[in-house]
């Protein structure tokens, strides 16, 4: 049983994992509904060029995404040095530039899902709303929102359970430190690279496959209740 006990540091990977992943998950959704419904509904120029930013993620290397961070919002970076000097806010090397990290990494996997759930809704029922007096904003809060809710909870899980699995750009931008920015990959990684550290990376691996299930099979059983609602 002792082989199976997890240790303090191992309980603190799992904690910062779910911290970052949640905090990056609820941060991100209104930026992921009004780009999913800009893609959906939208008809201006360059929905090419937000489309193919918006997943750019998916198919740059994750260590490019956190160099491309660090550049951005480091201390000296363009973004980041304007937060630090006025506004005290600094990212690089603390959880909250991992929540950053694991935001942008997850955020395609939102998009899309809420995107394919805003195309499903017929638009015609939009349409009868607006007839009947209510704005463009207001149809989409009591109408279009409501039918998309499976998609927003699948995207949502989605997003969640990428960010619980990032690694490249997590460690690129906020390194490794433990207690800080130490997640549950980056915990399994340091545990392979000393020796006797197998068992550690083996239980961590077991969590974050059980994590990840339960995930998945969350988002199914949520989108199929709210479906049915």
């Amino acid at each position: 049983m002792e082989v199976l006990a997890l240790s303090a540091a191992e309980w603190t990977a799992i904690q910062v994992s779910l911290k970052v992943a949640a905090v990056a998950t609820l941060a991100s959704l209104p930026f992921g509904i009004l780009v999913a419904y800009l893609l959906a509904r939208g008809q201006f120029f360059g929905r090419s060029l937000l489309n193919g930013i918006v997943h750019l993620p998916l198919i740059l290397p994750p260590v490019v995404t956190g160099f491309l961070l660090l550049i951005l919002f480091g201390r000296k970076g363009v973004l980041g040095a304007f937060l630090d000097q006025y506004l005290g806010i600094v990212l690089s090397f603390r959880w909250t530039g991992a929540a950053l990290a694991c935001a942008v990494m997850g955020f395609p996997l939102m998009v899309r899902a809420i995107r394919l759930s805003i195309e499903s809704v017929d638009q015609r029922l939009e349409e009868a709303a607006g007839t009947l007096g209510a704005s463009p904003v207001w149809a989409f809060l009591t109408v279009t929102l409501p039918l998309a809710l499976p998609g927003i909870v699948t995207g949502m899980i989605l997003a969640f359970a990428k960010s619980m699995g990032e690694f490249g750009a997590t460690i690129t931008f906020v390194s490794n430190i433990p207690g800080e920015t130490q997640t549950l990959s980056a915990a399994i990684y340091s545990f392979t690279q000393v020796p006797g550290g197998d068992m550690g990376a083996l239980r961590l691996t077991i969590i974050a496959v059980v994590l990840s299930m339960a995930a998945l099979l969350a988002s199914e059983f949520l989108a199929r209740k709210a479906s049915h609602r």
